[in-house]
């Protein structure tokens, strides 16, 4: 299994559309849907040059498989908030999102030199908060009513990642 990340590019546009407006993926997303391919791009030139996000492509033996990345890049404060999403079913349960993650963990931690990453998840997906758990992150609170989306209300976690420590703990190997 060649597992590797890459940055997102406007090549990337049809994968990530096709991806998120695919009922099995956006459950627990909070998108205006559908998107669209041309809106998707306008979104792409405007955030490909800024600092304050890392997005990028997974790819499973070379082929595209999912998006994974880091949002409100803090540099002043040294965290950021990751994100995650498989493309399709052939691509979950083989252990591609969480290799996805560790490399994304050590380009936050090696490369932009944050030393915490935290994330956000609906009470009710388990598959991810059992990735998150598996990964390292820890739960550190509950959100109630955290966001409304298409006229419901969200109670979320927010999960933490001391990076630091997850590199104490995982220097032994990846």
């Amino acid at each position: 299994m060649c597992v590797a990340i890459r940055r997102f590019t406007e090549k990337d546009i049809p994968y990530k559309v096709k991806w998120i407006n695919d009922e099995k993926n956006n459950k627990y997303l909070h998108y205006d849907l559908p998107l669209r391919e041309d809106k998707t791009l306008v979104w792409f030139r405007n955030i490909k040059d800024r600092t304050d996000r890392a997005d990028y492509t997974i790819t499973y033996n070379d082929e595209p498989a999912g998006l994974i990345g880091l949002l409100n890049i803090d540099q002043k404060n040294k965290k950021a908030e990751y994100y995650i999403c498989l493309g399709e079913e052939r691509y979950k349960g083989r252990g591609i999102a969480y290799t996805a993650s560790k490399l994304l963990i050590d380009i936050a931690y090696n490369q932009l030199g944050l030393k915490r990453i935290y994330l956000y998840t609906e009470t009710g997906n388990i598959p991810a908060q059992r990735l998150f758990e598996k990964i390292g992150f820890e739960k550190e609170g509950l959100l109630k009513n955290d966001l409304i989306h298409n006229g419901r209300n969200i109670d979320r976690y927010i999960y933490g990642l001391d990076l630091e420590t997850y590199v104490k703990g995982n220097q032994g190997g990846k």
